[in-house]
């Protein structure tokens, strides 16, 4: 076993594998950028580097100074764990040039399934299962429209070197493939400098699944069987389970062979996942799952498969990169029970799931499940990299015993002022259609408007107004004693929830899980993190404070200059005042030409997301 272990990643995977190294009386080396110099693996490896600059090809995608840090510290093996340098088959070779272990899948595998065309061609050499369509060397026009009238509309063109999203696009009818190939090969052209495509057929609402496998420098190659990653969003994975639902003994056994025998044809070492793409429309069969790629290296989502298996998938990566068998075989490999795994991201589902960046002033993760992150309270989500806070994991006898736990899990998650897709997650969990595996990679799209939160509802509203109640004049609680809905009318409380007015009814016996920090109180239900306060005087009677013209602050921070005064006339676009957070000053403007109304705040004041600085009235014409 390798003595020393330089990590070339950040965040949770790093943690995870520093773990892992720990248990084994293994020397772990950590790398970090400047921007990630108080995140938690850097204090937890027995060494820290500093190789850069935020920006990733500036640290943790520079192979010069990743592997300088390894000569420095005297490392003895590398692993690059999932994304930046883990697939790139050049920094693979030039960390075993340098005589040291490369804890990763072999640099000809890696190139192997670097090229669509030629990984297919290389599975259905190897008798894998590949998607109908055409990967041949004829490229001209005449010859890609024939095999398309041969496939069958519709298709999907995509770019041989293609990824990400890039270089694809579905063709319906044959009148439009012409047009679209065009636009398909200027793309790739311009993307990747090859403009070469294959054509395959398109498969409407999909389900993904990927099998696990894992091979030695001996020989042995085994499958820890297969996850299901079809919860997807613009084709970012968000929940993954093990096994696949609805997936028989026979069609488990058909693609867990298929997969060990692509890793074979690769003559593969290390972990890796073989992907499929299925057409489910009339349940899952052997003869209508298809090879789509391979990953060569850990995924995101390995902890479900070690939920399942019992196994550590690190500690396999370790052993098999410094030489020794396989800990089990295929026979000793066995599945217990269910696993699911959400992806907690500091982003806003209602605003598009734009990133959303910030110190995490408040974060709590659940306790009763698997919780692997990268992140604690007070550290900073930056726009430099991957919004991950957590991978959360939960595991049961059974997948409705699986999944109530991760409800439970995802609905007890605290985030604040960062915001996160918890609430999301955990509305997934409960959703009907999901808790009975009706699920292909379109379910976002088609349930997306049901499951994100972008207005309060009567229930949060009522907490709103019963955690809040306590602060207003007088003794509520007296007088609002036993009240239930159907109460007299002076148990209403007007609230503001994220800037806007309602009315809402505080209760004696209604559970509201509100935290008071700084000059803000937050409202935590269910996932979601509402900010919540009693109108300012005189707002109410100002059309409640929600006209076009109330201007809120869009982030906490300080107001460090008022440029207008109450009465004065102002131009769309004119500068009313600014708010500095995070470093950065952001300029409140006006909405539309009017009159400046009442001013809520004054230099060095400090206003939460979201609160009522300045009003805006039209004026008249």
């Amino acid at each position: 076993m390798m003595e020393s272990l330089l990590i070339a990643n950040r965040g949770e995977i790093a943690r995870r594998i520093i773990r892992t190294a720990k248990m084994l009386g293994i020397r772990t080396i950590a790398v970090y950028s400047e921007a990630d110099a108080g995140l938690p693996f850097v204090r937890e490896a027995d060494q820290a580097i500093a190789i850069g600059p935020p920006p990733a090809r500036e640290s943790y995608l520079s192979e010069a100074r990743i592997l300088e840090a390894a000569r420095k510290s005297g490392a003895a093996a590398i692993h690059p764990g999932y994304g930046f340098l883990s697939e790139n088959a050049d920094f693979a070779e030039a960390v075993e040039k340098a005589g040291m272990i490369w804890v990763g899948a072999p640099p000809a595998a890696i190139r192997a399934m670097g090229l669509k065309d030629a990984a297919k061609e290389l599975m259905q050499a190897a008798g894998v299962p590949v998607t109908p369509g055409y990967l041949g060397l004829d490229q001209s026009d005449a010859r890609l429209a024939a095999e398309a009238d041969t496939i069958g509309y519709p298709v999907l063109i995509k770019a041989v070197a293609g990824g990400g999203g890039k270089g694809m696009r579905r063709v319906d009818r044959r009148e439009d493939f012409a047009e679209l190939l065009a636009s398909c090969r200027r793309e790739a052209a311009a993307a990747f400098g090859d403009d070469r495509v294959l054509i395959e057929r398109y498969i409407a609402n999909p389900r993904h699944i990927e099998v696990q496998v894992f091979a030695d420098k001996l020989g042995n190659c085994v499958h820890l069987f297969e996850r299901d990653c079809s919860l997807q969003r613009r084709h970012q994975k968000v929940i993954e389970e093990a096994p696949a639902p609805g997936l028989d003994a026979a069609t488990r056994a058909a693609i867990c062979d298929a997969a060990v025998k692509a890793a074979r044809a690769v003559n593969y070492v290390g972990a890796g996942t073989i992907e499929f793409i299925a057409d489910a429309s009339s349940g899952l069969n052997p003869d209508r799952i298809w090879f789509m790629e391979m990953n060569t290296r850990l995924q995101v989502e390995h902890p479900v498969t070690e939920a399942i298996s019992g196994e550590d998938l690190v500690l396999w990566q370790l052993k098999v990169a410094s030489g020794e068998p396989l800990p089990k075989s295929q026979d000793e490999i066995t599945m217990n029970g269910w696993a699911f795994e959400a992806r907690l991201y500091a982003e806003n589902p209602a605003a598009g799931y734009l990133p959303s960046t910030g110190r995490l002033d408040h974060l709590k993760l659940p306790q009763a499940v698997r919780v692997d992150s990268g992140v604690e309270q007070g550290d900073e989500i930056t726009a430099f990299y991957d919004p991950m806070i957590a991978k959360i994991i939960s595991h049961g006898p059974n997948r409705e015993a699986a999944l109530s736990k991760l409800a439970a899990a995802c609905a007890g998650i605290e985030v604040w002022p960062v915001k996160s897709n918890a609430g999301l997650l955990a509305r997934i969990a409960t959703d009907p259609d999901f808790r009975a595996a009706r699920i292909d990679t379109g379910f976002l799209d088609r349930h997306g408007e049901s499951l994100v939160a972008n207005d309060p509802d009567e229930t949060v509203i009522n907490k709103a107004a019963t955690a809040l109640s306590k602060d207003m004049d007088g003794d509520p609680w007296s007088a609002l004693t036993g009240f239930r809905i159907a109460g007299p009318s002076d148990s209403r409380v007007r609230v503001r929830i994220d800037g806007h007015l309602h009315w809402g009814r505080a209760y004696t016996d209604l559970e509201a899980n509100a935290v008071e920090m700084d000059e803000t109180t937050v409202l935590f239900d269910a996932g979601n993190a509402w900010s919540i306060g009693l109108p300012h005087a005189g707002e109410v009677e100002a059309n409640h404070g929600v006209g076009d013209g109330a201007i809120l602050s869009p982030m906490p921070g300080l107001v460090i200059s008022v440029e207008v005064t109450e009465g004065d006339r102002v131009a769309k676009g004119d500068r009313l005042l600014t708010v500095e957070a995070m470093k950065m000053e952001h300029s409140l403007r006006a909405p539309f030409d009017g009159i400046v109304g009442k001013l809520q705040v004054s230099p060095g004041v400090r206003v939460s997301e979201n609160q009522l600085v300045v009003t805006v009235m039209k004026g008249e014409d």
